[in-house]
């Protein structure tokens, strides 16, 4: 079947002109749209026969739900999709709802009452009351979740969690630290359960178990992080490495560290996740395991405005995987060497 973006390739042009062209939303050069009409016909290329029908009541706007949009790797998740579905010649309004179900009900009120073409929620609690109201109050209304499980009558992206501390499990396992400290996110949160489950896999792997005595649930904030690593460095046996959940709880780990005199990574290695901009620049910089938070904004962006435009079916999950960024505050244990 051709598409759009075999039109835009056959043309030399952006998908974003080719969409401008068929819809008439925005001035495109004479020259241009012959090149684009052209290529059309040369393929044969014909807009999906539901889009074409709903056309006329589409107001190319996406509406997108996040707990708040200062965070760091949403603020990265949020310019990936607004860069892709603008180039697709799409708008987006975001609501911040600080994980607040009132404010969550608000803000979907107030997108839907919009007229939007589909909704983006990316949340640290995924509320599953506030989805049945979504899917209850708009059947129709495409629906991505952005970093959490998949439920029925919605599309899902994120990373391989369990991958990620399965990666994670197997760095510090295999570099020879056996005191290994993990600080989760909240238990309701699905990417936190995942990526818990893959380390505790990884230490099995190394004849491991995972340390009760060395958990700490926390907020994924930079202060819940460095209130868990204050708990785990005050401890009698502290651990020789901490693996944080994400790179905020990291931060508030070497604040931890550094009050305490201790060494990162001479005394105490820590490994973060998520890799945001702020990772590399940190003294030291921070190892963490990478999700790329622009790829995973423009992956969503790119399956609802084909499920919009082309007619394509949403998939159930989309997971994308994770790897490994060594920088240096992950070292080895002190009565080692590599």
């Amino acid at each position: 079947m051709v598409t759009i973006r075999d039109v835009a390739r056959e043309a030399g042009v952006s998908v974003s002109t080719v969409s401008h062209v068929i819809n008439a939303t925005r001035f495109v050069a004479p020259e241009t749209e012959r090149l684009v009409r052209d290529a059309i016909e040369r393929l044969g290329y014909a807009p999906n026969g539901i889009a074409r029908a709903l056309k006329g009541s589409r107001t190319r706007t996406l509406g997108m739900i996040v707990t708040a949009s200062s965070n760091p790797f949403f603020a990265q998740v949020i310019h990936g999709l607004e860069t892709a579905i603008s180039e697709r010649g799409y708008s987006l309004i975001l609501c911040n709802s600080d994980d607040e179900p009132e404010r969550q009900l608000r803000a979907f009120d107030a997108l839907h009452n919009r007229r939007i073409d589909g909704l983006v929620v990316m949340t640290t609690d995924a509320d599953l009351g506030f989805l049945d109201t979504v899917q209850a109050r708009a059947p129709s209304l495409p629906l991505l979740l952005l970093d959490t499980d998949p439920r029925p009558g919605a599309c899902a992206v994120a990373d391989d969690s369990a991958r990620g501390g399965l990666l994670a499990a197997r760095l510090l396992a295999g570099r020879g630290f056996r005191r290994i400290a993990c600080i989760t996110g909240p238990a309701r949160h699905p990417r936190s359960r995942a990526r818990l489950i893959g380390f505790a896999e990884g230490l099995g792997e190394a004849r491991m178990a995972l340390d009760p005595a060395l958990l700490r649930e926390s907020d994924l904030t930079i202060a819940g992080g460095y209130a868990a690593a204050v708990s785990l460095l005050d401890d009698d046996l502290p651990p020789d490495a901490v693996f944080a959940f994400n790179d905020l709880m990291a931060v508030g780990v070497l604040r931890a560290a550094a009050e305490r005199g201790l060494s990162v990574p001479g005394s105490l290695s820590v490994l973060g996740y998520d890799d945001i901009e702020l990772a590399a620049y940190l003294t030291p910089p921070l190892s963490t395991v990478r999700q790329s938070a622009a790829l995973l904004g423009a992956r969503a962006a790119e399956l609802l405005i084909d499920h919009l435009e082309e007619g394509r079916p949403l998939p159930d999950l989309l997971s994308l995987p994770p790897d490994l960024v060594l920088r240096d505050s992950v070292g080895w244990p002190s009565a080692r060497h590599p």
